[in-house]
């Protein structure tokens, strides 16, 4: 991956600011640092951030749901796009697509091990007693909320599956 080190910048001063100032400031650092991957990233970020703000017609800003949310959707698309070119062979534009995805990263909360999603689906399971898969869709919505930003949605699916078959 191609991202300097100055990228990486003091986590603990911009954990207190707001999204868009966050990527501002990371904007600053990645255009001194001329990193185009990071540059690309976050303009992305900023990009779907305005484009989230004008359609709701919050001029104020969006919740932190929202906002991460939609860094989700980014990492998402990225992560998709690297797996389809990377199916048709295409390392070479599958590389810079899972660059971005680890700088996009860096946006969303600390993400949870599948053993502590795990936990959270079991105590889910219990606590409205589920029992089969007519159950997944209670468990998956309860989780889903529980655990918004901490895992995707495609893990907690898998998990939930394995736990009610």
């Amino acid at each position: 991956m191609i991202f300097s080190g100055l990228y990486l910048y003091s986590q603990s001063k911009i954990k207190s600011m707001a999204l868009q100032d966050k990527v501002m400031e990371q904007m600053k650092v990645a255009m001194k640092a001329k990193d185009k991957v990071a540059l690309e990233s976050l303009r992305a970020i900023k990009s779907a951030l305005l484009l989230a703000q004008t359609e709701t017609g919050s001029g104020n800003g969006l919740s932190e749901e929202s906002e991460i949310q939609l860094v989700q959707k980014l990492v998402k698309q990225r992560k998709d796009s690297a797996a389809i070119f990377q199916e048709q062979g295409r390392s070479d534009l599958a590389e810079p697509e899972l660059a971005q995805v680890a700088i996009i990263e860096q946006f969303l909360p600390e993400q949870l091990t599948e053993e502590e999603i795990e936990k959270v689906v079991v105590q889910t399971i219990e606590a409205i007693g589920a029992s089969g898969m007519k159950d997944m869709g209670k468990v998956m919505g309860m989780v889903s909320k529980e655990l918004a930003g901490q895992a995707d949605g495609k893990t907690i699916s898998t998990i939930v599956k394995k736990k009610l078959a």
